[in-house]
């Protein structure tokens, strides 16, 4: 008997698209992101990243679920494919999610919160991967990311904890969080179901002393150990 997935997506989604219908996908799915709390107790944080194999365009998803507020690991899982759809700045959720999807269809817990690296609505079309899981899921979702997409912004002050707004085209699409004294900060945009004030709130819950989030580090990290070793294995089976 097959076990059921409890991380299903809600909503279906096509990914075979030129990179127009693309951006006529997020314009129309953009009207179902929610931009306040819709969330409960949170009692599980699941943080989701990618790498891939420049070469063989292997991607490498990883998602690790971890305990809220504690942030004990429960459980990780990846999901290995070819990327299938090209580099277009703005586009990366198609690439990206459905390698995203298939590690998160692989958890045993079904987790209240989404961290993920990358944006949300500080994108070109305020839809950015945070926001496309989150809808596809129907999950509370953040994006947490290490560099600047879209917009602009004052450095925040040097100490840790110091925040500023991140506007686009008259607008506060984010929060430009510095989360370590003296080191550059990250971008916190809203994904699906969380407010932009609980989104900073719940991140630096989630920081350990560190620059990135435990959650979307981990999981960038665990990717990135996922692909070395598939190099490793091509190069042992190739030679070079």
């Amino acid at each position: 008997m097959r076990t059921p997935k409890l991380m299903k997506p809600t909503l279906r989604s096509r990914w075979n698209l030129t990179p127009q219908q693309a951006m006529r996908l997020q314009e129309r799915l953009r009207d179902r992101v929610v931009l306040s709390d819709r969330f409960g107790r949170i009692r599980y944080v699941a943080g989701a990243d990618i790498a891939f194999e420049p070469e063989t365009q292997m991607a490498f998803g990883g998602v690790i679920v971890y305990s809220f507020p504690e942030l004990e690991e429960v459980e990780r899982h990846m999901a290995r494919r070819k990327l299938r759809f090209p580099y277009v700045p703005g586009l990366l959720s198609f690439r990206e999610s459905p390698i995203l999807i298939a590690a998160f269809a692989r958890l045993q817990t079904q987790p209240d919160l989404l961290l993920i690296d990358g944006h949300g609505r500080a994108h070109p079309r305020l839809f950015g991967i945070a926001c496309h899981i989150g809808v596809l899921f129907n999950k509370p979702t953040i994006g947490c990311a290490k560099s600047l997409l879209v917009g602009e912004h004052k450095d925040p002050a040097s100490k840790a904890g110091s925040a500023t707004p991140l506007n686009f085209r008259g607008e506060q699409v984010g929060v430009v969080l510095r989360t370590r004294d003296n080191v550059k900060p990250i971008y916190v945009t809203q994904g699906h179901c969380v407010s932009l004030g609980s989104a900073v709130k719940l991140v630096r819950q989630c920081v350990d002393g560190y620059r990135i989030p435990k959650p979307t580090r981990e999981a960038d990290h665990y990717v990135r150990d996922l692909r070395r070793a598939y190099q490793q294995s091509l190069q042992r089976r190739f030679g070079g």
